[in-house]
């Protein structure tokens, strides 16, 4: 792959392009698809009859519904998917019934079997959901993996206590892990040890204040080479084991200090620094990678948010520098995030414009140097034309991206997308009004469809109405004469802080804003919440070896002011 992508659009018909996704082109997967949501609650197990059960799903509102649409895809994977994968749709169906789970089902059938074309022989899928729908996928991946293929299922705490009726709070979330054959790639990764294990094993301090255990210098079973031989007398042959290393060898510890000669009689003992230890095995609990919390730094206002340990560990885990990372549900952009400071090469792809624009902020912000292209946004008037007519929420978004405006009303969560409590306003640009961190706004309304003169009116009275500082009229087509008129007749907005007078109402068409014509206001505050800067990881050392880029936690020495610190 010559060159990182983000693609606007459908996964289903972007995984479908040959062109874009050639079979086994992909070394890791990593899919959270938009399924749970703090927002939006439905009734999944609820039939289109109406009849309801005890089951309930959260959803994303609207998204999942037993319609034509659901009942097409249906169609088509007991047509066209392999005799195994329309079996079990078919099976599913007679369990679930019609109704939204299914309707999520048969939408993620479809796109696991293409997720399964597209990688590599050596690759690993991860599909990250919750418990509620997590036995259905696992069959639908046994189908296409195989049985063999699953590898772990891990659960990570996503959350800390929750208060439910009459049953244990649902705290968290599952993912899924499949490799595509058995040379799949997998690097060591380890997790820190807890301080109750640290209290109750590495007990002991030498004079510099590192923590030590005691631990065992033979191994079970009788050896008879180098290490079957005895050492200082001892034959531990004797005992039925054998010298963890050669005699000549544990006379090099001996000198370094590092075994301990206990009183007559006892075998003596390796000394085991916990600051060399590289920590506990990677597990398939992960309770070590809190969520984000309000505060976080990383933390873009995103609902569904992963903290980005959780996917450096995966990356980390499941492929190498240079290896090429797909998330076809990918939201904020973590894990585009986390595979370019890991240096991988990575591909995105999400539906809504909302989401590609910010996650264009967060690379921006976090790596200003990284290299990408944006497939699917409109380069000229004609394809933005195209997009006006498939979608015109998705037109708006995008239209206000190229002013860096924040989208009123608009919610990541849902393509539809709704019209925000203020009629009239479609996006708004904060600027500073004084030195007292005090903010005027530019009000951004979008016109797709035919314009009149009655538009900018309007506009002006929605100026009025919430005394905003600025008006500005996107528009497809060319603004009339008349229209012009009443824009200049809305007069100016003259900030005495900034020392400038602005025009109050700017109509800006889409050809115009393509050629770098800018809404003239005074400087802005960020669209999104700014992503920190992030510096690449360094390959060397990070895989297969101690670093743990899932924890990043270090432990203290007992002793104050030794200056040992321990990062796993």
């Amino acid at each position: 792959m010559d060159k990182n992508r983000l693609y606007y659009g459908d996964n289903l018909d972007i995984l479908r392009n040959r062109e874009y996704f050639p079979n086994e082109f992909v070394d890791l997967i990593y899919l959270d698809p938009p399924f749970n949501s703090s927002r939006n609650y439905n009734q999944l197990f609820k039939d289109e009859s109406g009849s309801h059960s005890d089951a309930q799903i959260k959803v994303f509102d609207d998204t999942w519904h037993w319609g034509p649409e659901a009942e097409e895809t249906y169609a088509d994977l007991v047509e066209n998917a392999s005799e195994q994968l329309s079996s079990t749709i078919i099976a599913l169906r007679r369990i679930v019934g019609t109704n939204p789970m299914m309707a999520y089902l048969v939408m993620m059938a479809v796109r696991l079997e293409q997720l399964h074309r597209v990688l590599k022989p050596t690759g690993s899928l991860y599909l990250h959901c919750d418990p509620t729908a997590s036995h259905y996928l696992k069959i639908i991946l046994d189908t296409l993996f195989g049985v063999d293929a699953f590898l772990s299922e891990i659960i990570w705490k996503r959350t800390s206590a929750h208060n439910s009726a009459k049953r244990p709070g649902p705290v968290h979330d599952t993912i899924l892990m499949y490799s595509k054959s058995k040379r799949y790639t997998w690097n060591k990764q380890f997790s820190t040890y807890d301080e109750d294990y640290i209290q109750k094993f590495y007990r002991h301090e030498d004079e510099r204040g590192r923590l030590y255990r005691h631990s065992d210098l033979t191994g079970a079973g009788i050896r008879h080479g180098e290490t079957g031989k005895p050492w200082k007398g001892i034959d531990v042959t004797l005992r039925g084991r054998h010298w963890m290393k050669p005699p000549s060898e544990l006379d090099v510890l001996e000198l370094e200090g590092r075994i301990l000669w206990p009183k007559k009689g006892a075998m003596p003992v390796y000394k085991r620094y916990l600051d060399e230890m590289k920590g506990v095995l990677l597990q398939d609990v992960w309770t070590d990678i809190a969520p984000l919390g309000a505060h976080e730094k990383e933390r873009l206002g995103y609902p569904t948010q992963k903290p980005e340990s959780l996917l450096e560990r995966i990356i980390a885990a499941s492929s190498n520098p240079g290896d090429v990372v797909l998330d076809p549900f990918c939201g904020c952009g973590t894990t585009i995030a986390a595979a370019q400071k890991l240096d991988r090469q990575w591909i995105g792809i999400d539906i809504t414009h909302l989401s590609v624009t910010l996650q264009k902020a967060r690379l921006k912000d976090s790596f200003p140097d990284a290299e990408y292209e944006v497939v699917g946004e409109p380069k000229d008037v004609a394809s933005a034309h195209l997009l006006a007519q498939d979608d015109r929420y998705q037109f708006q978004w995008w239209a206000l991206s190229l002013l860096k405006a924040k989208p009123v009303g608009g919610d990541a969560d849902n393509r539809k997308g709704k019209k925000g409590k203020d009629r009239g306003i479609d996006g708004v640009i904060d600027f500073p009004a004084d030195d007292k961190n005090n903010s005027q706004r530019v009000l951004i309304q979008v016109k797709s469809g035919k314009v009149k003169s009655g538009d900018i009116r309007d506009l002006i009275g929605v100026l009025d109405r919430e005394k905003a500082a600025i008006g500005v009229f996107i528009t497809l087509e060319s603004p009339s004469k008349d229209m012009i008129t009443e824009a200049l007749s809305a007069g100016f907005y003259t900030s005495d802080y900034w020392e400038n007078r602005y025009p109050r109402l700017q109509i800006l068409t889409v050809k115009e804003i393509f050629a770098g014509k800018a809404v003239e206001m005074p400087p802005r505050r960020n669209m999104f919440k700014q992503a920190p800067r992030i510096k690449k990881t360094p390959t060397k050392g990070t895989l297969g070896g101690g670093f743990n880029p899932g924890t990043g936690s270090k432990l203290m020495s007992k002793k104050e002011g030794s200056g040992q610190k321990i990062l796993l």
